[in-house]
């Protein structure tokens, strides 16, 4: 499940995507939600959507639930790079 990669990162990574992953910040820029930021809070693979902090609905009962953003509506802001991280050249370590 790839996400296309804001202009800054795009040229900085030489890419126009990557896979999204949990703790990324993204922007929705399609739906309802378009223009809200958040963080990443799930990848929910078998469902092809990912939760995004902040963008839940209340049910009937007052809790909160989180709204599941296709990954082809949102862009990513910001990268978590760690030491597991290591995608077409996208590295903590360079």
């Amino acid at each position: 499940m790839s996400s296309a990669l804001s202009k800054e990162l795009r040229g900085k990574h030489n890419t126009r995507s990557l896979p999204i992953r949990k703790d990324d910040e993204v922007r929705i820029v399609r739906g309802k939600y378009k223009g809200r930021e958040g963080k990443v809070t799930q990848v929910y693979r078998k469902k092809w959507v990912i939760h995004v902090d902040r963008v839940q609905r209340d049910k009937s009962n007052g809790a909160a639930v989180p709204i599941g953003i296709h990954p082809s509506n949102v862009v990513i802001t910001t990268i978590k790079l760690d030491k597991d991280r290591y995608v077409y050249g996208v590295s903590a370590f360079p």
